[in-house]
């Protein structure tokens, strides 16, 4: 073979080592780029977590309790609690369990829950509902004011006790009518006698202390 050729020969030979050991530039970047070379993983998808004040919802995954039934204790009640405390800490506010009475749960709503216009709403149609159906046992949940007396009739007539001498300086009186609750916006029918302007400014006394004392109150109604 002639010198010249034999060279060229070798030249080739060497150029097809050296693509081999050092593929183009162009076959990286297209691998890069998303080429055959190289696939992006799939990206995994989470549904959004589904509030238990929502119809129909399940609560969170904080406690596994889907499908199962409680003894109604403290530390029962506690535990499906804590299932919705999330949400009332993300509006913040909170939940205590403070006693349990026959089949009647009492709760106390703390923070913003506490004071909040819809407290009664929250209560019956959130943490009643969603304790009841996971502790058949419970017959009723009340919500108590921090230290304070439970909703019932004798509670209404101690605080209008206190207000019954200063009424009576004005020539009037007031009674409990009617006390209901049960609902989501427990109310208060009240009979006030006397006339004037003092005779309204207590009424108007009396409606807020009452709603001081028992925050679940929604309406004090007048007959």
């Amino acid at each position: 073979m002639q010198p010249r050729i034999l060279a060229l020969v070798l030249l080739c030979c060497l150029a097809r080592a050296a693509l081999v050991r050092h593929p183009p530039a162009h076959a990286s970047a297209r691998a890069a780029l998303g080429g055959p070379a190289a696939r992006a993983p799939p990206v995994a998808l989470t549904a959004p977590a589904a509030s238990p004040f929502e119809e129909g919802s399940a609560g969170t995954d904080t406690v596994d309790t889907v499908g199962q039934t409680l003894e109604l204790t403290m530390e029962n009640v506690d535990t499906v609690l804590e299932e919705m405390r999330p949400y009332l800490l993300a509006d913040g506010g909170n939940v205590a369990v403070r006693g349990i009475e026959g089949g009647v749960v009492e709760l106390e709503l703390q923070g913003a829950c506490g004071s909040c216009p819809s407290s009664s709403m929250t209560m019956k149609m959130g943490l009643e509902r969603g304790l009841r159906e996971k502790i058949p046992e419970i017959v009723d949940v009340v919500q108590v004011a921090p230290e304070g007396p439970v909703l019932d009739e004798a509670g209404v007539e101690e605080v209008l006790e206190q207000i019954r001498p200063f009424l009576a300086m004005a020539g009037g009186e007031v009674e409990l009518v009617e006390l209901v609750t049960a609902g989501a916006m427990p109310t208060a029918k009240l009979r006030i006698s006397g006339s004037g302007s003092t005779i309204n400014s207590v009424r108007v006394e009396i409606a807020q202390r009452l709603k001081r004392n028992f925050p679940t109150l929604g309406n004090v109604m007048w007959e």
